[in-house]
């Protein structure tokens, strides 16, 4: 029962990571933001209580009526594909680093988080296809991870620990 406030950096709205190909007409672009923010947007929807999307990064104005923010980064990106690795298969790790903190910007918790993605070529039609399928399965990785391990970050629990202890006791 958390009023989450959410902010998504440009960078991790407009998310992109490509291979330049080597062969005339090779290479791939994936755009992951846009797809980022719909997997998070749902995930964050049914986790909490309340979620308010905020336009301003927290503290640089006035401090949004909720209990904390959440923040996601893309720190890290790695891929494995086919012409590096001989194999027809697509790997994708992502790295996030998540950010808590309060409505006026100050630290809560701060975690790192993995997610891993991999497709077969075997049954796409293109590279483009094997990639962005990847993508599609480390995002839902990510979900997973974010949505069973969130309570057990320390610093999380903690922070939901002491609401508990300071929340007024409600009467049936």
């Amino acid at each position: 029962p958390v009023d989450i406030g959410i902010w998504y950096t440009e960078e991790f709205r407009n998310h992109v990571f490509s291979e330049a190909g080597k062969k005339r007409g090779g290479g791939w672009v994936v755009e992951t933001g846009a797809a980022q923010v719909q997997m998070w947007d749902g995930l964050f929807a049914g986790m909490f209580e309340n979620i308010v999307y905020l336009e301003e990064a927290p503290g640089s104005g006035a401090a949004p009526a909720v209990d904390a923010v959440l923040i996601p980064h893309v720190a890290e990106l790695q891929y494995a594909i086919p012409a590096h690795t001989n194999v027809k298969v697509y790997e994708i790790w992502m790295r996030y680093r998540m950010e808590l903190v309060t409505p006026s910007g100050d630290p809560i918790a701060e975690w790192m988080m993995t997610a891993y993605g991999k497709t077969p070529t075997a049954f796409l039609r293109s590279d483009q296809a094997a990639v962005n399928l990847a993508a599609v399965v480390a995002l839902r990785d990510a979900g997973a991870n974010f949505a069973t391990g969130f309570t057990k970050v320390p610093a999380v629990r903690e922070w939901l620990e002491q609401r508990a202890i300071d929340a007024p006791e409600v009467k049936p």
